[in-house]
């Protein structure tokens, strides 16, 4: 569960978040939308725990309903929350298993789990025979997927994800969005960034469109298209997604 209330962020005198209030219940699969600069790096950081919100609040359950604000009981929130951002950074001198080993370590993994863990992902996305190389040889795909078995080495109840399929092939891309929504049908609450509008419309049970710091739009496909006043059943998300943001200027924080 993530629970958004009255969050407020402003960089020096500019208001990046006014005031947004949001409520995602367990196993959902949310969608994220928003122009360059409406809001959505700076909502990401602030459920992770990497920006201090202005005002406002960031609370986060796992399936057991046990609460945690993210600015008060950080570590906890951390112990149930992966994160996989859009530009991942990698210990360029480790290998790929030795990554997922110090990622699982900071959470206490036994080392067995890890390896455990380590096969099972190296082996559906095909990195086992890179396993022991050096990150600084992956490409971009590979070290998105490294990224992504490290974020899940302690089975959050939450998962933030941004911009998950930059750089992988197609089948990658597709093995990453049935582990997604396999996911999210185990209870995991997940929150996805993305520009890839099909992406979201594929995926996500939910959609917000933030917009100038504020929630626009929030629902179904079929919610979203009542708000933008076309019910037609086949108008796709690119389509109410303009409608929705079609006064929206871009501003300078993302």
């Amino acid at each position: 569960m993530i629970r958004i209330e009255h969050l407020t962020k402003y960089y020096g005198k500019t208001l990046a978040l006014d005031d947004l209030n949001l409520e995602i219940p367990p196993g959902e699969f949310f969608g994220f939308l928003g122009l360059n600069g409406a809001g959505k790096t700076t909502t990401i950081k602030i459920i992770v725990g990497l920006l201090r919100a202005s005002a406002g609040k960031v609370i986060l359950a796992g399936t057991d309903q046990v609460e945690y604000d993210i600015a008060i009981d950080s570590e906890k929130a951390k112990a149930i929350t992966g994160y996989i951002p859009d530009s991942p950074f990698l210990y360029d001198k480790l290998t790929g298993y030795e990554y997922v080993h110090f990622t699982g370590g900071l959470y206490g993994i036994p080392t067995a789990k890890i390896d455990e863990h380590i096969k099972k992902y190296f082996s559906l996305f095909n990195l086992m025979d890179a396993a022991h190389y050096l990150i600084e040889s992956y490409s971009h795909g590979m070290r998105q997927k490294v990224v992504m078995a490290g974020a899940l080495v302690h089975d959050p109840k939450v998962l933030v994800v941004d911009e998950p399929m930059v750089g992988l092939d197609p089948r990658s891309s597709r093995l990453v969005k049935d582990l997604l929504k396999r996911k999210s049908r185990e209870g995991v609450t997940i929150f996805l960034s993305t520009h890839t509008l099909d992406i979201a419309e594929e995926l996500c049970d939910r959609i917000g469109i933030i917009q100038k710091g504020k929630l626009a739009a929030l629902g179904t496909m079929e919610e979203l298209r009542n708000q933008a006043k076309d019910t037609s059943s086949d108008l796709r998300l690119e389509s109410v997604f303009l409608k929705l943001t079609e006064e929206e200027n871009e501003g300078l924080y993302t």
